[in-house]
């Protein structure tokens, strides 16, 4: 029989301050709106979780693409990751520079190469060869993201305290022929060292999608992630018998007490059930389901609209 689609996503767990959480709100039911679109015409978990993602790396209030963080010699570095729960296929990129939207290269590398993972000069090299345009640097650096820089770089100064505002952002999706999808994408660290990958590109930790049993993507300490291999973990205790709620708890507690790692997750289980759960202070995330678009930041909160009401406020918006 057919699924209702179901996408859920996510702006980043960590500490939102409070100026930005308009903007974040704003941009995570945006990014579940167009991928929702997708999904309503019959499109592809995949092609939702990309559009979704895509959507965020343009908008500057996250940590992906445009308003990445920088890296110690002032660079934006990106990582993203996509992946196709119907064969297991999937696509990453690590280090990449001066690329408006790491997901769309990340979904190439899935589809036109026989590896899942390019880094830095090489994945370059390779968006070149598809014909992707090139975006200076400077186009992708927000006022933001040099400001926190500078602040890191004093003799004083604790990045380490500014890591909690961290911002990846992510997708999931199942799609009306119950396939389901993930894709996740970050800057990364602040002033993390040159070359550094987190969890994002690592298959399993950033992000992991089997229609067996479901679709994850992460946020959050990345070193902590890829410790606990966290988002193939969910899936483990999905396929133990868990819902994704109580698979996604039970994940981010054992990171919390096992390595003393802080994040977030969202979850759809191949029946549609989905789940936006973290051990941070906060996460931006957003889900349309049965036509009712769900959204929050803070622990415990739930918006709901109908999709309806909700596009037509959006409209006004663009």
């Amino acid at each position: 029989g057919r699924m209702k689609p179901v996408i859920v996503v996510h702006g980043g767990a960590g500490r939102i301050f409070k100026e930005r959480e308009e903007g974040s709100r704003a941009g995570v039911v945006r990014a579940a709106l167009r991928g929702y679109g997708i999904l309503k015409q019959g499109g592809s978990a995949l092609d939702a979780v990309e559009e979704a993602v895509r959507s965020m790396e343009d908008d500057p209030h996250f940590n992906a693409g445009c308003g990445s963080v920088l890296n110690e010699k002032g660079e934006v570095e990106m990582d993203a990751i996509i992946m196709d729960g119907k064969n297991l296929d999937s696509g990453a990129v690590s280090a990449v520079k001066c690329i408006a939207n790491p997901i769309k290269l990340a979904r190439l590398v899935m589809e036109k190469t026989k590896h899942m993972l390019l880094t830095d000069h090489g994945a370059h090299l390779f968006a070149q060869a598809m014909g992707i345009p090139e975006t200076p640097g400077e186009k992708l650096i927000t006022e933001r993201s040099r400001e926190r820089w500078k602040k890191n770089l004093e003799p004083d100064s604790n990045p380490e305290e500014f890591q909690k505002d961290l911002g990846t952002v992510g997708a999931v999706a199942i799609d009306s022929e119950g396939n389901v999808a993930c894709a996740t994408s970050t800057g990364g660290l602040s002033n993390k060292l040159i070359g550094r990958v987190g969890d994002t590109a690592c298959v399993g930790s950033g992000g992991y999608a089997d229609n067996c049993s479901g679709a994850t993507s992460t946020t959050g300490h990345g070193e902590s992630i890829m410790k606990v291999v966290l988002a193939r973990l969910i899936l483990y205790h999905m396929e133990q018998g868990m819902s994704p709620e109580m698979a996604a708890d039970t994940a981010l507690d054992y990171m919390k007490t096992r390595v003393g790692g802080l994040g977030g997750v969202i979850v759809v289980n191949n029946s549609g059930e989905w789940a936006a759960r973290f051990s941070t202070k906060q996460m931006s995330w957003a889900t349309v389901k049965d036509d009712q678009l769900h959204y929050g930041i803070h622990a415990g909160e739930r918006f709901t609209k109908p999709v309806d009401e909700a596009l037509a406020s959006e409209s006004g918006r663009f």
